[in-house]
């Protein structure tokens, strides 16, 4: 024991007390019995893991030990003597002394033999959580207190990883898409997280504590326990490990199918099974709104392709339909200029300037609509278009040794645009990368987004590690009927770039850094492109 040592009967009492209160005489001890007291007692004591601190009434230290030396950074020289409260932080050192002057008045017990957690300052200013346990003993009739301590940082540390680990896993289930269910061996419902309620249509607190079979339908639900006991007897595995499509019960009544996943863990000695439920009806959805896109899509390529076609026809055929006006009519006023069996023919040449007059309007009407657009826009978000045109138009790129990288800029202002064309134009410039790198070896696509504000635009490109663009093409890539390709009519760069700058965009091409070729399409950020319009 470092700094005052105690009497015998006083060490004594102290070795016997921990928590509670002893009141005993002061007496006389044998010398032989006292000394070996005293010995044991400080041999505990100088040993004892926890700190022990003994104060008197006053709230003054008699004794501390080696571990309270460890604890607080104090030597015993620097404490003996001194109030307990030097231990303490604010408030706790300032209400010390009423805490000990009211239970030496009262005899009110608000730690002394109960123990609490409390807080503790080292010398260096530090706090730290502990437990502490006061028991009273008597030195002479003076009463004396004994404060063993424990620090508890360790534990602290450990609960608050325990309770983070907790509320990770808790946001994991919170927010994960499949359902998850926890039974245990008997088929007991243990843990029901917000996608499994969301989908079931049961509260958890509606289900836990409940067979699992609740949530199949007939004839599963009555053969689900023999189901588990199999597997407990047999380890012959069905399904755990392994996965299925099976039915599910929803509260209603109603019976989706679902893939199943089921797990299995052992805690405290017990078998638990984790099941993980997605229904397939939304799968269905989804494969059905693809279909939907790409139809959509399909159609708005034959449309483009109809109107460049329309356009370039009408601009080559306007001339010749010109002339055949003119010729006509020229006929028709000499015809008019002669009599008799001459007026029937001048009759049908009427007619053909009519008809004539008819098809170029026909044609001046058909163009004017592909200059129109007849398109619906409002404001997109560019990485979902994207995301949409790539589900659309990497059907079969891995198949080919495609490896494609996505860097999606996350803060990317909308657009205003016609989700439709525009993604027509992504779907068009993909499947050209993947077409252009089918005769090489390194086969890399890679589509990325940023914002350009200095421009008040935003950029998606698309780049391959293809061939790249022959010079000579490079001037005239976007002029209708220019291909590289075998067949094909050389119309989709220049319908891209048509729709593009139909968005007030650009579409530009340049060579790869490493090779290839990357095509960039630039549309107006919303806001500038509202203003510029003038709406």
């Amino acid at each position: 024991m470092r700094g005052v040592r105690p009497p015998t009967a006083l060490s004594r009492e102290i070795a016997l007390t921990r928590i509670g209160t002893v009141s005993t005489a002061p007496g006389p001890a044998r010398k032989s019995g006292g000394d070996l007291t005293d010995s044991l007692y400080r041999a505990i004591v100088d040993t004892a893991v926890d700190g022990i601190v003994v104060i008197d009434r006053t709230g003054a230290i008699r004794s501390i030990n080696t571990a309270t030396e460890r604890l607080f950074g104090y030597a015993a020289s620097e404490l003996i003597g001194r109030n307990v409260k030097i231990l303490m932080p604010e408030p706790c050192a300032s209400k010390h002394a009423s805490y000990l002057a009211n239970y030496l008045s009262t005899g009110q017990k608000r730690i002394i033999g109960i123990g609490r957690e409390v807080v503790g300052r080292r010398k260096n200013g530090s706090v730290f959580p502990m437990d502490l346990s006061v028991g009273e003993a008597r030195d002479g009739g003076e009463p004396i207190f004994v404060g063993i301590i424990r620090d508890i940082t360790d534990r602290k540390a450990a609960e608050l990883a325990q309770r983070e680990s907790e509320l990770r896993l808790r946001s994991i289930l919170d927010t994960v898409p499949d359902a998850i269910v926890v039974i245990d061996a008997h088929g007991i419902i243990q843990s029901f997280s917000p996608a499994a309620e969301r989908l079931f249509g049961y509260p958890s607190s509606e289900v836990i504590g409940h067979k699992v079979n609740v949530l199949m339908p007939a004839p599963y639900r009555e053969a689900h326990d023999s189901y588990i006991e199999r597997y407990l007897r047999t380890g012959e595995r069905r399904i755990i490990g392994i996965g299925r499509v099976v039915t599910g019960r929803r509260k209603n009544g109603e019976t989706f199918p679902m893939e199943l996943q089921i797990g299995e863990f052992s805690f405290s000695g017990a078998r638990y099974f984790t099941g993980f439920a997605r229904d397939l009806t939304e799968r269905q959805e989804a494969e059905r709104r693809i279909q939907d896109l790409q139809a959509e899509l399909l159609h708005a390529s034959r449309l483009s392709v109809m109107g460049q076609m329309a356009s370039t026809m009408a601009h080559e055929l306007n001339q010749p339909l010109t002339a055949v006006m003119n010729y006509l009519e020229a006929g028709r006023r000499l015809l008019s200029s002669r009599a008799g069996n001459l007026e029937r023919l001048g009759e049908m040449m009427e007619k053909a300037i009519g008809q004539a007059q008819r098809a170029g309007d026909v044609i001046r009407g058909l163009r004017g609509f592909v200059g129109k657009g007849g398109s619906e826009r409002r404001i997109q978000n560019v990485n979902q278009l994207v995301e949409e045109a790539l589900a659309l138009a990497l059907v079969g790129a891995r198949q080919r040794g495609v490896r494609t990288s996505l860097e999606l800029n996350d803060a990317l202002p909308p657009v205003f645009v016609d989700h439709v064309q525009i993604q027509q134009v992504l779907l068009n410039l993909v499947r050209n990368a993947v077409e252009a790198m089918e005769q090489v070896e390194r086969r890399e696509l890679t589509v990325a987004t940023r914002a350009i504000p200095e421009k008040g635009m935003v950029e998606i490109s698309v780049a391959d590690s293809g061939p790249g663009v022959a010079p000579e093409l490079a001037n005239r890539l976007f002029q209708p009927f220019v291909t590289t390709k075998a067949t094909g009519m050389g119309l989709g760069l220049s319908i891209c770039r048509e729709i593009v700058e139909g968005h007030h965009g650009k579409l530009s091409s340049a060579a790869g850094p490493a090779g290839g070729a990357v095509f960039c399409v630039t549309l107006p950020i919303a806001g500038r492109e509202g203003t510029a319009d003038g709406s």
